[in-house]
């Protein structure tokens, strides 16, 4: 199975629904979400097979970054067609989809590791909620970046474009930390079953990302015992998610780049 072909054409759908869905906010083509949510689905299923063939080469704790890039974005776009049929999140494709189309493509050119050993059930249960957790908090991330846009026009009152698009403020922010909610649980999942089926957390290889996970897991905490205490939201809202959501972005993929890619080791 050629990749490039396949990554090729995930692009293409995944930029022509992003396409459609910003220009949709830009009030300049009608709001099509059947249509929008196809493109995105076909675009998955040239996607899937790509994901799948990686997996299948390298099994593990550890994947290669391209293994694991490609991986998330078919999570989370799997995620997003999900969520978007029940809650008004579909604005986050515009981010999402180009995301995962070029995830795919840098995959073709990145490094795999070699074939490693394959996964117990207990380190499974650790590896799938620890990328549903970073899914949803993807979904969540995008979702504040819109939220931030929203509250920045209407304190200048600008009442005209995006913010005539996207759902009333109240609703953004309560799908915002609906998101985080589910998010932090999955993320407390991952820690704790990683402390308890991982052998050894803290060692050299996993280290940074055990302590990058615990920093972005104590900053949505944060974030979610202030707003139901102190009423945090709004801007103040975005930046803790964004903060946190750069932690765990480090905590995925910051050695995983800095040793298959800077330093050319697997």
């Amino acid at each position: 199975m050629q990749a490039l072909p396949l990554a090729i054409m995930a692009f293409i759908l995944y930029l022509g629904a992003a396409s459609w869905q910003g220009l949709t906010l830009l009030r300049r083509v009608p709001q099509r979400p059947a249509l929008v949510r196809a493109l995105g689905l076909l675009g998955l299923l040239f996607h899937l097979p790509v994901a799948l063939k990686l997996i299948d080469q390298t099994p593990g704790l550890m994947p290669g970054l391209s293994t694991s890039a490609v991986f998330l974005t078919a999570i989370m776009v799997i995620l997003l067609l999900a969520v978007s049929m029940a809650k008004p999140v579909l604005n986050v494709a515009v981010g999402i989809f180009p995301l995962s189309g070029l995830a795919l493509l840098l995959a073709v050119g990145l490094p795999s590791p070699e074939r490693t050993e394959g996964m117990t059930p207990g380190i499974a249960l650790h590896a799938i909620s620890s990328a549903l957790a970073f899914a949803v908090l993807a979904v969540a991330a995008f979702q504040a970046v819109l939220l931030g846009l929203q509250n920045k026009a209407l304190r200048h009152h600008h009442t005209r474009g995006v913010v005539q698009v996207l759902p009333p403020l109240t609703t953004m922010e309560r799908v915002l930390f609906e998101l985080i909610w589910s998010g932090m649980i999955l993320l407390t999942l991952a820690i704790v079953s990683g402390f308890i089926f991982v052998e050894s957390m803290f060692a050299q290889h996993l280290a940074h990302k055990t302590i990058l996970s615990l920093a972005a897991w104590v900053i949505f905490a944060i974030l979610l015992i202030s707003h139901h205490i102190l009423g945090w939201r709004g801007m103040r809202a975005m930046r803790w998610m964004l903060g946190g959501y750069s932690v765990l972005l480090l905590a995925y993929f910051g050695s995983k780049f800095v040793l298959e890619v800077i330093l050319n080791r697997t």
